[in-house]
């Protein structure tokens, strides 16, 4: 599907046009209460259980050594393990600096301020040596949450007041979009705002593997707000590109639905700016 992009909303209430919040589909329901990186799909990928993240305390310290994307080694193995501690999610600790682990850095340069880039240098190896928590959205939520940081571009996950997962997100794009797609057996257009709205949810509806929706293919999406989900992706770059829903590298989207339940509070704060 090409997207053509329109120039304010007044063009989006095109004749015959379905003005649309969010980028899936979700099914009927009652609500309970209880640069870019490239990723491999995994085959037969499901939800599961993830162990809690070890102590943040380094077993010694940081090994320095300037490393490139592609860089292989026990440098890069070091950087996997810590991150992992640290709640972050670069992958298997096999020394190879791809791009899963990459998603990894730039989700824990952005919490400890720095700017985000492939080159592991002194500033991130000194911040792995003594890391920043995760700025804290809603100071009286639920121990166990969500919390998605559109300012940052960062999602942290709380199990029992412990931010257990750490992780790089792309949100809505905020550019406003009208798009025509084959849906339900006939062609249809759909527009919408492409953003992603700020406010309190809950986790509800949920599917596991690829979900086809109107807009695209979602990754083991999970609904909170609407047709907005959390949702692997292919493509998270550093700058909001969806056309609403929270995208999640691969690898990470592979591992939250068994960390993230339903009717689980989903704190949305902050807005992207542009540099």
């Amino acid at each position: 599907m090409r997207a053509r992009r329109l120039p304010g909303m007044a063009a989006l209430l095109t004749a015959g046009a379905v003005v649309l919040s969010g980028c899936g589909t979700q099914a009927p329901q009652r609500t309970h209460t209880s640069p870019a990186v490239t990723h491999a799909v995994p085959i037969g990928a499901g939800a599961q259980s993830v162990p809690a993240a070890a102590p943040a305390t380094a077993p010694d310290s940081a090994p320095r050594k300037t490393l490139k994307l592609g860089a292989k080694g026990k440098a890069v193995t070091w950087l996997q393990k810590r991150l992992t501690e640290l709640g972050y999610r670069p992958g298997k600790a096999d020394g190879r600096y791809g791009g899963t682990t990459l998603a990894a850095v730039w989700a824990f340069q952005k919490v400890n301020g720095i700017k985000p880039t492939s080159t592991i240098a002194k500033r991130t190896w000194e911040a792995l040596d003594a890391p920043k928590a995760p700025k804290v959205l809603v100071k009286n939520g639920k121990p166990t949450r969500a919390e998605v940081n559109l300012t940052k571009q960062v999602m942290v996950l709380y199990v029992d007041g412990e931010a257990k997962l750490i992780t790089h997100i792309s949100s809505g794009s905020g550019v406003p979009y009208c798009e025509t797609a084959v849906w339900q057996g006939k062609e249809q257009r759909f527009c919408g705002s492409a953003t992603t709205p700020t406010g309190n949810y809950q986790t509800t509806w949920r599917k596991s593997g690829w979900h086809t929706s109107y807009l695209g293919q979602l990754y083991n999406p999970i609904f909170f707000n609407g047709g907005i989900a959390f949702h692997g992706a292919l493509s998270v770059p550093l700058y909001p590109a969806s056309h609403g829903c929270v995208r999640l590298p691969m690898n990470v989207a592979q591992v939250l639905p068994g960390m993230l339940g339903k009717g689980v509070p989903v704190h949305v704060r902050g807005s992207f700016k542009r540099p």
